[in-house]
Protein backbone atom coordinates (compact mmCIF):
# COMPACT_ATOMS: atom_id res chain seq x y z
CA UNK A 1 0.00 0.00 0.00
CA UNK A 2 2.99 2.37 0.77
CA UNK A 3 4.08 1.68 -3.01
CA UNK A 4 0.77 2.55 -4.41
CA UNK A 5 1.02 6.15 -1.93
CA UNK A 6 3.99 7.05 -3.45
CA UNK A 7 2.77 6.87 -6.94
CA UNK A 8 -0.08 9.40 -5.76
CA UNK A 9 0.99 13.12 -7.49
CA UNK A 10 1.58 15.83 -4.90
CA UNK A 11 1.80 19.30 -4.70
CA UNK A 12 5.41 21.14 -4.36
CA UNK A 13 4.99 24.91 -4.33
CA UNK A 14 7.98 27.43 -4.37
CA UNK A 15 8.22 31.26 -5.40
CA UNK A 16 10.19 32.12 -7.78
CA UNK A 17 11.49 35.36 -9.55
CA UNK A 18 9.46 36.93 -12.37
CA UNK A 19 12.69 36.83 -14.90
CA UNK A 20 13.39 32.89 -13.48
CA UNK A 21 9.68 32.44 -14.39
CA UNK A 22 9.92 33.86 -17.90
CA UNK A 23 13.27 31.50 -18.33
CA UNK A 24 11.84 28.54 -17.02
CA UNK A 25 8.59 29.38 -18.92
CA UNK A 26 10.86 30.58 -22.51
CA UNK A 27 12.67 27.22 -22.51
CA UNK A 28 9.76 24.94 -21.52
CA UNK A 29 7.81 26.53 -24.58
CA UNK A 30 10.63 25.68 -26.78
CA UNK A 31 10.59 21.77 -25.74
CA UNK A 32 6.39 21.86 -26.07
CA UNK A 33 6.04 21.38 -22.49
CA UNK A 34 4.56 22.71 -20.00
CA UNK A 35 6.22 24.69 -16.77
CA UNK A 36 5.43 21.88 -14.24
CA UNK A 37 6.82 18.95 -16.33
CA UNK A 38 9.55 20.61 -17.53
CA UNK A 39 10.80 22.05 -14.06
CA UNK A 40 10.19 18.53 -12.34
CA UNK A 41 11.56 16.88 -14.98
CA UNK A 42 15.06 19.16 -14.54
CA UNK A 43 14.70 19.41 -10.58
CA UNK A 44 14.28 15.19 -10.65
CA UNK A 45 17.54 14.88 -12.97
CA UNK A 46 19.61 17.66 -10.39
CA UNK A 47 18.85 15.89 -7.62
CA UNK A 48 19.90 12.35 -9.51
CA UNK A 49 22.97 13.75 -10.17
CA UNK A 50 23.48 14.76 -7.06
CA UNK A 51 22.64 11.39 -5.49
CA UNK A 52 24.83 9.59 -7.38
CA UNK A 53 27.81 12.00 -7.25
CA UNK A 54 27.61 11.51 -3.01
CA UNK A 55 27.70 7.41 -3.51
CA UNK A 56 30.36 6.54 -1.28
CA UNK A 57 32.15 2.97 -0.84
CA UNK A 58 35.25 1.78 0.94
CA UNK A 59 37.79 -0.47 0.25
CA UNK A 60 40.75 -2.12 2.13
CA UNK A 61 43.93 -2.06 0.87
CA UNK A 62 43.69 -5.47 -0.73
CA UNK A 63 40.45 -4.08 -2.50
CA UNK A 64 41.30 -0.94 -3.45
CA UNK A 65 44.32 -2.34 -5.20
CA UNK A 66 42.36 -4.65 -7.09
CA UNK A 67 39.91 -1.65 -7.68
CA UNK A 68 42.96 0.34 -9.11
CA UNK A 69 44.16 -2.59 -11.46
CA UNK A 70 40.70 -2.71 -13.20
CA UNK A 71 41.08 0.71 -13.60
CA UNK A 72 44.21 0.24 -15.09
CA UNK A 73 43.55 -2.56 -17.34
CA UNK A 74 40.34 -2.10 -18.52
CA UNK A 75 38.22 -5.49 -20.15
CA UNK A 76 38.72 -6.37 -23.80
CA UNK A 77 35.86 -5.71 -25.97
CA UNK A 78 33.24 -7.99 -26.51
CA UNK A 79 29.46 -7.89 -27.89
CA UNK A 80 28.48 -8.20 -24.32
CA UNK A 81 30.53 -4.82 -23.09
CA UNK A 82 29.67 -3.33 -26.40
CA UNK A 83 25.28 -3.83 -25.72
CA UNK A 84 26.08 -2.66 -21.88
CA UNK A 85 27.73 0.59 -22.69
CA UNK A 86 24.79 1.28 -25.64
CA UNK A 87 22.37 0.78 -22.96
CA UNK A 88 20.50 3.52 -21.65
CA UNK A 89 21.07 4.60 -18.00
CA UNK A 90 18.04 3.21 -15.75
CA UNK A 91 17.13 5.95 -14.30
CA UNK A 92 16.92 7.63 -17.46
CA UNK A 93 13.98 4.96 -18.13
CA UNK A 94 12.53 5.28 -14.50
CA UNK A 95 12.51 9.03 -14.63
CA UNK A 96 10.80 9.01 -18.29
CA UNK A 97 8.12 7.26 -17.20
CA UNK A 98 8.00 8.66 -13.70
CA UNK A 99 6.85 11.91 -15.29
CA UNK A 100 4.41 10.54 -17.96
Amino acid sequence: MAQAQAQEPVTISIRAKAGQRDLIDQAADRLGRSRSDFMLEAACRQAENVLLDQTYFALDTKGFAAFQAMLDEPPAPTDRLRRTLKAGAPWDTAAGQRLK
